[in-house]
């Protein structure tokens, strides 16, 4: 179970997509303009992340190296149908705000990015393992960003007011400039506390998948 646990704390905080990869910058950027639309897209994404992992790790043998990124595309997509009609019927105030980017989930780096990286070439468990985390931390980190532009530039967190009625809004917060700037914070407070993201040194030749990686990035100062 240590590896499926790594997996998880990995994608949560280690290998962040959003905060750490900096994958998925679109809906990353364009849904967050509340926390529940932010939280919204990160369980959509993580849905179709574990299941996507899971199919593609148990058929990596079988799909063919010729045409397996049109084979992923094809299984990504019957996932992603699968939950923007659920989403629809069930959810459709959360599908009316998230619109196009429910279908976008198709093209979404992250799904494709694991796909090719680690779960054609793991086994099922560690597959959905690592599906769960990323997703998990992609759902954590949108969550964030709605969360903070929510309270700042409409006063509200999950749509209940709790900041005074004597609060001025800053209204560019729920605006897109907005999404830039908390996004900016956040990664600079990671910075502060040494969480390393995409910006920070890596080992050269690191692709900034650690799980696929056979460097070490915690080389001693002054080693060659």
């Amino acid at each position: 179970m240590k590896p499926c646990m790594e997996r998880v704390y990995n994608g949560i905080l280690k290998e962040n997509p959003a905060l750490v990869l900096m994958l998925g910058m679109c809906p990353t950027l364009a849904v967050t303009t509340s926390a529940i639309n932010g939280f919204g897209m990160g369980v959509s994404t993580l849905a179709v992340l574990v299941v996507s992992n899971l199919v593609i790790s148990l058929l990596r043998k079988v799909i063919p190296d010729e045409v397996r990124l049109p084979a992923y595309i094809v299984i990504v997509a019957s996932l992603v149908t699968v939950v923007e009609l659920l989403t629809e019927a069930y959810v459709p105030a959360l599908y009316s705000a998230l619109g196009i980017y429910i279908p976008l989930i198709v093209v979404n780096c992250i799904i494709l990015g694991r796909a090719e990286a680690f779960a054609s070439k793991n086994p099922p468990l560690l597959s959905a393992m690592d599906g769960v985390g990323m997703g998990l931390g992609f759902t954590i980190a949108l969550t964030v960003i709605g969360l903070v532009r929510e309270l700042l530039g409409a006063g509200t967190a999950f749509g209940f007011e709790v900041m005074p009625k004597s609060y001025a809004p800053i209204a560019i917060f729920i605006k897109a400039p907005g999404a830039f700037l908390v996004l900016m914070i956040i990664i600079m407070i990671m910075n502060a506390v040494n969480i390393n993201t995409r910006a920070n040194k890596v080992v050269e030749g690191c692709d900034g998948c650690c799980a696929t990686c056979a460097k070490s990035c915690d080389t001693k100062e002054g080693e060659s």
